[in-house]
């Protein structure tokens, strides 16, 4: 295994703490004859639960030698796979290095473990190749991902040489594209141990869409219209959703992404205390072959936070044009996203009767810089039981509308008021209410 591994070029510059580096190194020593067969056993057996690991992170089933291989290819970002991301693969010197990696890696998609085994006494491999995860259903994993990599892994057991492979692998990247952006729709970010910027997968994302949302038809076509030319490469613009809480603001936006995420839309979510980051986050994803929603949930400043400052910077205004295929999507409860006090206004001057206060100017200039901003305000009582009654009818609730609406009149008064959050967590009580009984 360790003389294929050698022969990688485009795919060779591996981490030295990657299972298949590992597993080369343990299978050397084996050949080399450096090391006892209790400790090859246990190294062994050390690398195999971090695949077993990375096989229940991501839901892998079947063969797992494979579905690894084929998870490595698919988040190995090298100038080939980017390239093939973005362009396809075109014909050049390029792509003789890259067969010959996939050469490589059809030797050690065909590997036999079988002469391993028989040394060490060991079934393992054997037992991986026909693997049947247990629970898999009740398991929290990204089906995306598992989805995408277990039919490429099949794709590539049937690969016939290195030029069916190479087939296979540039589709991918070229559908689907290369790395953790290529296999997930939405991010998180934190500081790695270097001062860099790690891009997180976010693996349980609300599965939620537009229609799950009832009412506030003008601003989901607001909203839509936007990421719509967005994701086109037409001009689009930042967007602030507004108004009050439960309304369906943050529904909205991962709805969106939901929805537009076969059209290589991404979000990366970051927080306040981040925002010092940004530029380090765009310079990461500005030359990708995606479009990316930065997403601020809950945006809002007090008089002595002073984050928004970097924000406008990257908005608008700095001395780098923010790239085309990057846009910020943020919520919030406040209009002005940064709080006034009566103090902001004891610098105003008065010229020609019109009034100006340099502090309220730079505190509402954040806002101006979204092009876009859309208003979710409370529902109406009359638009608080539509949204009851469709949820319910959707959840299959037996009750009359009547009976809905004195139920949920009801359960307002003691849950916050009037929203269609307060709509949703009535029906959630409900339908949990209706398991009960089925049990009973």
């Amino acid at each position: 295994m360790y003389r294929e591994i050698a022969k990688l070029i485009m795919y060779g510059d591996m981490d030295k703490d990657c299972i298949l580096y590992q597993f080369g190194e343990i299978f050397r020593r084996f050949d080399n004859n450096q090391s006892a067969k209790p400790e090859l056993i246990k190294d062994i057996y050390t690398q195999l639960k971090r695949l077993l690991i990375v096989a229940t992170d991501y839901g892998f089933n079947e063969n797992l030698w494979h579905n690894y291989l084929t998870f490595f290819l698919v988040t190995n970002e090298n100038p080939f796979s980017i390239t093939c991301e973005k362009v396809g693969a075109n014909d050049g010197s390029v792509n003789h290095f890259a067969k010959n990696d996939f050469k490589v890696f059809k030797n050690l998609f065909d590997y036999d473990f079988s002469a391993i085994e028989s040394a060490l006494g060991i079934d393992c491999f054997s037992h991986i190749s026909n693997y049947q995860a247990i629970g898999k259903k009740e398991l929290m994993y990204n089906k995306n991902v598992s989805e995408k990599i277990i039919s490429l892994s099949r794709a590539l057991e049937a690969a016939a040489d290195e030029h069916a492979f190479f087939d296979c692998v540039t589709a991918f990247y070229k559908d689907f594209g290369v790395g953790m952006f290529g296999l997930n729709k939405a991010f998180r970010i934190k500081e790695n141990a270097a001062g860099g910027i790690e891009f997180l997968p976010i693996n349980n994302m609300d599965k939620v869409m537009l229609d799950d949302l009832i009412g506030y038809e003008i601003q989901k076509k607001k909203l839509i219209d936007n990421t719509r030319a967005f994701v086109e490469g037409r001009k689009a613009n930042n967007v602030l959703l507004f108004g009050d809480s439960g309304t369906g603001k943050s529904t909205s936006v991962k709805a969106i992404v939901n929805a537009f995420y076969p059209q290589g839309l991404r979000m990366i979510e970051i927080y306040k205390h981040q925002f010092k980051d940004l530029s380090g986050i765009i310079a990461q994803i500005k030359n990708r072959n995606y479009r990316f929603v930065i997403y601020m949930d809950d945006l809002s400043f007090e008089e002595f936070e002073t984050e928004y400052k970097f924000l406008k910077a990257v908005i608008e205004g700095g001395v780098e044009t923010k790239p085309d295929n990057i846009l910020i999507y943020a919520t919030s409860n406040r209009r002005h996203l940064i709080k006034e006090t009566w103090g902001d206004r004891s610098d105003i001057e008065v010229d020609n009767g019109m009034h100006r206060s340099d502090t309220m100017e730079e505190k509402l200039s954040l806002v101006n810089r979204f092009g876009v901003t859309i208003n979710f305000s409370k529902p109406s009582q009359k638009e608080y039981f539509h949204i009851v009654i469709e949820l319910a009818h959707r959840m299959g609730i037996a009750m009359t509308d009547e009976e809905l609406k004195a139920e949920a009149n009801k359960w307002e008064l003691s849950h916050g008021g009037i929203s269609g959050r307060t709509a949703q967590q009535f029906i959630n009580y409900l339908d949990g209410q209706k398991m009960i009984v089925k049990s009973m």
